[in-house]
């Protein structure tokens, strides 16, 4: 028990400390601390108030709602405050289980049945748009629940989010709203700031509040935010919904993007059922959230039942566990992945993230280590979020001991033994070791005999990782030597599978050069370059003897692929394994060529194409590869450069953007026609 004297100094610093939070994370967005490790704090520091009630002063942080807006934007008054809304910590059931007695119990209705409406919880940055006569007039961030920062020339830059309102002219009328930014769009932008030793963004809701706090809309505009309404501020000249839920349709139908992922539920349980439906696809969502909302659903209740403090007695966040979390490095050891690409993995003090213990983080490549200044023995950020791999986002620098070691990348490999390289302008360290490195070689062959590659159907993960680590298969020539007594010795593996597996090696034999192009994995040739070598070249002889010059003549090959294509034909390694696969003694592969034509002698050539909808006579990938086989393009977008829109049955918003664009549309007979025509020229 700590007397006031301590109980003050210990209010003091944990003031201190949680401004000192809040100006990184809020002004300079660059949080120091995950969000766990802060309302770890938070709470503590109410805790102290409310035992100690003279230590709670005007300008403690549990008394305001968020951070300083900043100096260099406009600010506003918020008509009406945005306040926030309490959280409730306990992540079992029990937290919607006591938000529903306490709502009845300050109802004074404790045998009532309360209708709620249940929402995600966004991980993103709380913006009030204000629409006056039906047109977006502003924008602005909460700021500090008073007082927000104009931000609406950034606001713009979010296509979702309408600058007029369909039917609706209200003198007044302030949506509330989440930005955020999606994971895909996240992992998208990191991994384009990796490629030019850029700096990366911490996690999506950093991204989407330092997008935000853009001076430049132009710069704001280079990062895909998104947004979602969940309520409304100031209103004149707009009759309210009964209900929150009925506002929120109402808003949905004013072309307001409103989350979809929403209840309207009877009572505690129904409230404890939609945190269970959220928990359990919360990995699978496109986006972040960090729990969920309730609300009363009845406005006239909500109005009834009022505020506390800052925050209002009708709702709670009920939280999921946090996707950042406070750890140790213990050590860090280096992966090499199939294309030889060495991945320095930290190896963590294991810590409970994002519903889960992870153990392990990955640090990209030793220029993000660098940039980052992770050291073994630093206490750091790990952050998870749905599947993606977790990895370490930041250091928590003023907690590095003595005895702390920097990383240093090895100069062999860790599994080969084979010389470590790094190309001119490359940020990843790899491997030369090729299909001698057994790291390589299971992602090779896995690869290699991939659905889009030769096809080998039942070769699997699991099977491979047996052939590889038993020494069964030591290069990709050892599949065709593969047997069905073999295959049914190893563990899990029935002889009706492994005849299967042999019957569909066999099958393989006669692949397109495309597909054994890409096959190989040869670096930076994916399945559309794949192709234009094949359409090209016609046969791999005169692919294997090609000069650079003569690789670039190739679409959509230019300098770094031409010169991957290159180095790969003249190591002696790869020769070997490849006649070793068209020896007719040792593998029998026997590849359908052709004599091979430019690109640009297609009829095609140059037209891009984009299909939509559901064809009758053929799938859309053989679709692909006939308009392909012609020279075109065939893109997954419709845009000013578009040739030409196939449209199947039920074609959705590509053939709208087509007509939009007047881009020329085909029927599907049309398609066939055309096909049928210029395969005949």
């Amino acid at each position: 028990m700590v007397n006031l004297t301590q109980a003050s100094n210990l209010a003091a610093r944990l003031r201190n400390k949680i401004a000192e939070y809040d100006y990184w994370y809020y002004v300079k967005d660059d949080p120091r601390v995950p969000d766990a490790e802060y309302d770890k704090l938070f709470r503590e520091l109410q805790a102290l108030e409310a035992q100690y009630p003279e230590l709670l002063l005007h300008v403690s942080p549990t008394q305001r709602v968020g951070g300083k807006p900043l100096d260099t934007f406009p600010q506003v008054a918020h008509a009406e405050p945005m306040l926030s809304i309490r959280t409730e910590t306990d992540i079992s059931d029990q937290g919607a289980i006591y938000f529903d007695a306490r709502v009845r119990r300050e109802l004074g209705e404790p045998d009532a049945v309360v209708e709620y409406i249940c929402e995600l919880k966004f991980d993103g940055l709380a913006i009030n748009l204000r629409y006056e006569q039906g047109d977006l007039v502003r924008a602005s961030t909460r700021g500090d629940g008073a007082v927000g920062e104009v931000v609406t020339q950034n606001i713009r830059t979010i296509h979702q989010i309408p600058l007029s309102l369909i039917g609706c002219d209200a003198p007044v009328l302030e949506i509330r709203g989440e930005v955020f930014m999606r994971r895909d769009s996240f992992e998208k932008y990191n991994e384009r700031q990796r490629s030019q030793g850029l700096p990366t963004l911490v996690n999506p809701r950093n991204g989407a509040a330092g997008s935000i706090r853009q001076l430049d809309p132009a710069l704001a505009a280079k990062r895909p935010l998104s947004f979602f309404a969940y309520g409304v501020g100031e209103v004149k000249g707009w009759d309210k919904p009964a209900t929150h839920s009925a506002m929120l349709d109402t808003l949905a139908a004013m072309s307001v993007p409103v989350c979809e992922e929403r209840a309207v539920v009877q009572g505690a349980q129904g409230l404890v059922e939609f945190h269970q439906r959220v928990a359990e696809k919360r990995d699978a969502l496109p986006f972040d959230i960090d729990g969920v909302v309730y609300k009363v659903n009845s406005l006239a209740l909500q109005q009834q039942l009022g505020f506390v403090s800052r925050e209002p007695r009708w709702a709670v966040a009920h939280k999921f566990p946090a996707e950042e979390q406070l750890t140790i490095v213990r050590d860090i050891e280096v992966q090499v992945g199939r294309t030889g690409k060495l991945t320095p993995v930290a190896k963590l003090e294991p810590v409970f993230v994002g519903g889960t213990t992870v153990s392990n983080a990955t640090l990209h490549n030793e220029g993000e280590i660098r940039r980052k200044d992770v050291h073994i023995g630093d206490t750091v950020i790990v952050r998870r979020a749905g599947d993606v791999i977790p990895e370490v986002v930041g250091v928590l620098a003023e907690r590095r001991p003595a005895n702390a070691r920097a990383f240093v990348m090895p100069t062999t490999c860790p599994v080969c033994g084979s010389h470590v390289v790094r190309e001119e302008g490359e940020a990843n360290a790899r491997c030369s070791g090729g299909l001698f490195c057994a790291a390589q070689r299971k992602q090779a062959i896995l690869h290699f005999a991939g659905r889009r590659a030769m096809d080998v159907e039942g070769l699997g993960d699991k099977l491979v990782e047996q052939l590889v680590d038993e020494n069964i298969i030591r290069s990709l020539p050892d599949l065709y030597r593969l047997d069905t007594a073999t295959l049914a010795a190893l563990e899990r593996m029935a002889e009706k599978s492994a005849q299967n597996i042999v019957d569909a090696l066999q099958k393989s034999k006669n692949p397109t050069l495309a597909r054994f192009i890409f096959a190989l994995g040869i670096r930076n040739v994916g399945e559309t370059t794949a192709k234009e070598l094949a359409r090209h070249f016609g046969k791999l002889a005169k692919l294997r003897e090609a000069e650079l010059e003569q690789l670039l003549q190739v679409a959509d090959v230019g300098p770094v692929v031409a010169q991957s294509i290159y180095d790969f034909f003249r190591e002696p390694h790869n020769i070997e394994v490849i006649a070793d696969l068209l020896d007719e003694q040792r593998c029998g592969l026997t590849l359908k060529e052709s004599e091979g034509v430019s690109s640009q002698a297609l009829p095609l050539s140059g037209k891009t194409f984009v299909l939509t909808g559901t064809l009758a006579s053929m799938s859309r990938d053989e679709a692909k590869s006939r308009l392909e086989a012609l020279g075109a393009k065939v893109a997954g977008s419709v845009s000013k450069k578009t040739y030409c829109v196939v449209a199947g049955e039920e074609a959705g918003s590509k053939l709208d953007k087509a007509r939009e664009l007047n881009v020329l549309v085909w029927g599907e007979q049309h398609l066939l026609d055309e096909l049928d025509k210029q395969g005949k020229l």
